[in-house]
C-alpha cells in the first residue's frame, strides 16, 4: 500500500517522524494537495484536524472501494483516525501507527464489536469481493450474530442473493468481456491472450473475468474462463449502470452503458482501464486494475 504523509508545515517535525516509520512520502500541505496526490497514494495521513482533511479530499470521493484510504493524525501524535476507508487501509494504518504511540481510534462498527467484516475476511484470505453492494447488508447481520462462511468447490455456478456477499480469489487485474452470441472457447481465449498482451500484463495476472449476467448461456465463455483457470463473474444491469465508461458502446440498445468497460471496472481494485474497449473478432476486451 503506497502511503503519503501530508502535514501542516507547522507541523513538519511530527510530519517527517511518521513520514520515517511508515517509509512514506512526506508533503507540506498547501492548497489543493489533496487533489494532487489523490488517485496516487492508497492512503494518506494527515497531520492536521480532520476538518482541514476531511473538506480536502471531499470533491474527489467516489465509493468506499475505490477512495483512497484516509487518517487523522493529531499533531502531537496521540491519535490517528481513520476517517475514510476504515475498511480498505485506514483501520490498518492506524493500528500500525500504534508502534510509535499513537493511540489508533477505530470507528467502524465491526471492528468496535470485535467482529471481522467481509472486507477483513476478503483480505486475510486474499480474496476479492464480487458483489460489493452485498457487504452493508452482510457486515450488518455479522454484528447480530455469527455468518456462516461456505467455501463452494469447482465446478459450480453460484447464484447470489442481495443479501450473500460472493468472495472469490484475488486478482491484480479484471478483464471485461463482451461477445457475440455462439461465440467459441477458442475465440474468447484468443481475445484474452492478445488483449493481455497489449496491455503488457500477463495472462496469469487476470484471473476474474466479468460481464453481464445476459451472455450467461454463453458456453464458450464459461469454458474459456475455465480453460484459463478464471473466475467468470455474470453483472446484472445496475452495477453495469453504475459505471461511466469512457467508449460509446452499442450495448445501449440493451439498456446498458457497456459491457467490457463498465463490467471491468465494476470488479477491479481501482476502477481504472489500462486497455480500453478492444475488438478482436467477435469478442471486446477491456482490462481495469
Amino acid at each position: 500500500m503506497k502511503c503519503t504523509v501530508v502535514t501542516l508545515p507547522r507541523f513538519e517535525e511530527a510530519g517527517k517522524k511518521v513520514a520515517d516509520f511508515l517509509d512514506a512520502e512526506l508533503m507540506l500541505y498547501r492548497e489543493n494537495i489533496f487533489g494532487d496526490i489523490y488517485g496516487d497514494a492508497d492512503c494518506i495521513v494527515a497531520i492536521m484536524s480532520a476538518g482541514i482533511a476531511v473538506r480536502g479530499c471531499a470533491p474527489y470521493l467516489t465509493d468506499k472501494w475505490h477512495d483512497a484510504a484516509v487518517v487523522v493524525v493529531t499533531p502531537d501524535l496521540s491519535y490517528a483516525i481513520p476517517v475514510i476507508g476504515g475498511h480498505h487501509g485506514a483501520n490498518d494504518c492506524a493500528k500500525r501507527l500504534a508502534g510509535l504511540g499513537i493511540t489508533p481510534v477505530i470507528s467502524t462498527a465491526t471492528e468496535v464489536m470485535g467482529r471481522k467484516s467481509v472486507e477483513e475476511i476478503a483480505k486475510s484470505e486474499n480474496l476479492t469481493v464480487v458483489n460489493r453492494s452485498s457487504t452493508r447488508k452482510v457486515n450488518g447481520a455479522i454484528l447480530d450474530s455469527d455468518v456462516p462462511i461456505l467455501r463452494v468447490n469447482p465446478p459450480k455456478v453460484i447464484v447470489a442473493n442481495p443479501g450473500v456477499s460472493v468472495l472469490v480469489n484475488d486478482s491484480k487485474y479484471v478483464i471485461g468481456i463482451g461477445c457475440r452470441l455462439g461465440t467459441t472457447e477458442d475465440e474468447v481465449i484468443s481475445a484474452v491472450r492478445e488483449g493481455c498482451k497489449k496491455a503488457g500484463i500477463s495472462v496469469d495476472d487476470a484471473k476474474i473475468f466479468a460481464t453481464t449476467i445476459k451472455k450467461f448461456h454463453e458456453e464458450g465463455l464459461k469454458t474459456a474462463a475455465e480453460k484459463l483457470n478464471a473466475n467468470l463473474i455474470f453483472l446484472d444491469d445496475e452495477t453495469i449502470n453504475s459505471q461511466m465508461p469512457p467508449s460509446k458502446s452499442c450495448a445501449e440498445r440493451l439498456g446498458l452503458c457497456g459491457v467490457s468497460e463498465p463490467c471491468a471496472m465494476s470488479v477491479s481494485h481501482e476502477g481504472v482501464l489500462i486497455l480500453e474497449k478492444t475488438v478482436y473478432g467477435r469478442v471486446t476486451i477491456a482490462i481495469a486494475k
